[in-house]
C-alpha cells in the first residue's frame, strides 16, 4: 500500500520504511504538499489522530501518523508529548537533539530514579470510516552522559536495560526490533497486511 506519512522527519521515515518494508511511504513534500499540524492534543493518541486527520483532509488517501516521546520518572513523565519541543521557547526554533539531551541530563543530574520509557502511538486512516491506532512503549533508563553515534533524538541518553547500552550504540536492526517505534510499527504492519487480505 502507498501511505503518506504525517511528518517531515526524514529519520522517522527511514526507520518506518524498514519496519513497514512491504509498503511505500511518502512524505507530504513528496506530493508537493506543505504539511504542518499544530499538536494541541493532551496525549500521544490525541496528537497522532490529529496529525492523521489533518493530513487525510489534504490528500484523501491512506495516511499514517506517529506521535512519540520520552517520559522520565524523575520529571513526572516529562518531556512526554513535548519531547521534540522540550526546552524551546514559545515561537522559537526547537533545540537541537544534542542541546535537548544536555538539558535533560542537567535536570536529572542528582536523581536517584533514572527510569524512563519511550512511547509511540500510530494512527492509520485508510478512509474516513477505517481508522486504526496502536500504542507501544520501550522501558529503560537515562544515562549519566550521552553515548553513541546512531539513532536520533534522545537515543544517546536512553539506556536499553538488557544490553546496558544506549539506543544510539545499538545496531539499527536491533533498535528497530526492540524500540517503541519498532514494536508499534509491527502491530501496524499486521493491520496493514490484514487489510490486504
Amino acid at each position: 500500500m502507498e501511505i503518506v506519512l504525517a511528518s517531515g522527519n526524514m529519520h522517522k521515515k527511514m526507520e518506518l520504511e524498514k519496519i513497514l518494508s512491504n509498503h511505500t511511504l511518502l512524505l507530504p513534500s513528496d506530493l508537493g504538499i506543505s504539511f504542518d499540524c499544530d499538536e494541541t492534543g493532551k496525549t500521544f493518541l490525541e496528537n497522532a489522530l490529529l496529525k492523521a486527520e489533518t493530513l487525510y483532509e489534504l490528500v484523501k488517501r491512506p495516511v499514517l501518523a506517529d506521535d512519540s516521546g520520552l517520559c522520565v520518572a524523575a520529571l513526572d513523565g516529562a518531556p512526554g508529548i513535548y519531547s521534540a519541543r522540550y526546552g524551546s521557547e514559545e515561537g522559537q526554533a526547537n533545540l537541537s537533539d544534542s542541546d535537548r539531551n544536555k538539558l535533560l541530563l542537567s535536570q536529572i543530574e542528582t536523581a536517584k530514579n533514572r527510569d524512563a520509557y519511550f512511547i509511540c502511538t500510530m494512527a492509520l486512516i485508510v478512509d474516513p470510516y477505517r481508522v486504526f491506532t496502536v500504542q507501544e512503549s520501550f522501558p529503560g533508563s537515562i544515562s549519566r552522559t550521552a553515548f553513541g553515534g546512531g539513532g536520533f533524538g534522545y537515543d544517546p541518553v536512553f539506556v536499553e536495560p538488557v544490553s546496558g547500552k544506549t539506543v544510539a550504540e545499538l545496531p539499527e536492526d536491533e533498535k528497530n526490533r526492540i524500540s517503541h517505534r519498532g514494536r508499534a510499527g509491527r502491530r501496524m504492519n499486521a493491520i496493514l497486511e490484514d487489510l490486504n487480505d
